[in-house]
């Protein structure tokens, strides 16, 4: 074989490889130019609906698992929450703990459920039993559920009761991160929560799509728990719910305007456990649901199937970005010694322009600035550790809460 028809084959079969990732990548670049300039649909934050002449009753469920230290806090933001005093409730779930969170979150003023069942520990247990609870109160209409290391929006349920009145049966406010300037990593974790919670919902719920769920932020109207009862106790039980959502065609829409923001680990340590489990979780998920959910995709014709099962499929964004750098670094090579038809190129050029305007897109709405920047440019050393964690093969079971703030300093 000639050189010119290797350089040709090698232009091929790399151009080839990288196909599925630059098609993710375009996906991607889609969801983040509906989030710029998709026209508003119902649920977006510019739309209000009638006010009803009784506002739906509200139950916060909060899952937790030794919070002693910060359940105080949240339960504060919870109580200030500006909507009728008589139409919410705070429950705390203190779900196999070993300190004080129950008798801490009594004296704050919250409802205290108590699970010690170690066989079943978890924060879908957690939640299941908080949704029985709130469930037995004829007068509920939905729950809301909130960790039990966060600050939440005044206009929460305010925002809730709107989008109910439009008809949507599931929520999710915009998850973001809280004190985000404390640390170079909080700070690239608020970038990424800014491109997966906040560019990706806003793209979805523009082009009418499910925006899934967060684990944090989440509600559920009585109707949707009963259509399709939670059971969901996995490491990543949030995504689970949300496919199962998802297949019982029931869409979750965007809180486009309301904020919530959870504590995350500053130290390496706390951070490596929290995204092992993660990554853990929806390896595990990924091979049980996303065939099953592509099947349903295509015999029901469904767009919103289909999305659920590029984003459950989809790997994290530093895979993403391996194939396509590969497939770059090919290009430059075929171009500088004058071969190759430009395949590879074109391929690079589509996936890694989709990924860097889906990225400047998320750094802009997270408000991060010049300290933003000066995260990202860690990301090759953070795209490394993340490759690391993809490669590990570590046993995550139960619950085991992730250090956070000063805690995980200090490891």
């Amino acid at each position: 074989m000639t050189a010119a028809r290797f350089a040709r084959a090698l232009d091929g079969a790399v151009a080839l490889a990288a196909v599925p990732a630059a098609g993710l990548a375009l996906h991607l670049g889609v969801l983040t130019a509906a989030s710029l300039v998709g026209a508003r649909r119902p649920g977006d934050h510019g739309d209000r609906a009638e006010r009803p002449e009784r506002l739906p009753a509200f139950t916060f469920v909060v899952p937790a698992h030794d919070e002693a230290a910060g359940i105080a806090g949240t339960i504060a933001s919870l109580a200030a929450v500006e909507y009728p005093i008589d139409r919410r409730r705070i429950v705390v779930v203190a779900d196999n703990c070993t300190d004080s969170t129950a008798a801490v979150a009594r004296k704050a003023g919250a409802e205290v459920l108590v699970r010690n069942d170690p066989a079943h520990r978890g924060k879908g247990f957690a939640l299941a039993a908080g949704f029985r609870h709130a469930l037995l109160d004829p007068d509920l209409a939905a729950v809301v559920v909130v960790d039990a290391d966060t600050l939440v929006d005044p206009n929460l349920l305010a925002a809730a009761a709107a989008s109910m009145a439009r008809g949507e049966l599931a929520m999710q406010a915009d998850y973001r991160v809280r004190d985000p300037l404390r640390s170079w990593r909080t700070v690239l974790m608020e970038i990424a929560f800014s491109a997966m919670h906040t560019v990706r919902n806003q793209g979805r719920q523009r082009l009418g799509l499910s925006v899934g769920l967060r684990g944090n932020g989440m509600v559920f109207t009585r109707a949707a728990l009963q259509a399709c009862p939670y059971s969901s106790f996995g490491l990543v039980e949030d995504i689970e719910y949300a496919a199962r959502l998802a297949d019982a065609g029931i869409r979750v829409a965007f809180l486009d305007q309301v904020v919530v923001r959870g504590d995350m680990p500053t130290g390496a340590e706390g951070a490596t456990s929290q995204r092992v489990r993660w990554e853990v979780g929806r390896r595990r998920l990924r091979r049980e649901a996303v065939p099953h959910l592509v099947g349903q995709a295509l015999r029901r014709r469904s767009p919103m199937l289909a999305d659920t099962a590029i984003e459950l499929a989809a790997p994290p964004l530093a895979r993403l970005s391996a194939p396509l750098a590969g497939a770059a670094a090919v290009a430059l090579t075929l171009r500088a010694c004058r071969t190759g038809r430009g395949y590879s190129a074109g391929v690079a050029s589509i996936g890694l322009g989709s990924l860097v305007a889906y990225v400047a897109t998320a750094w802009a709405k997270s408000g991060t600035g010049r300290s933003g920047l000066l995260a990202l440019a860690r990301v090759p050393g953070y795209v490394c550790w993340k490759l690391g964690l993809n490669a590990s093969r570590r046993r995550v079971d139960g619950w085991v809460r992730t250090p956070r703030s000063e805690e995980s300093v200090a490891l």
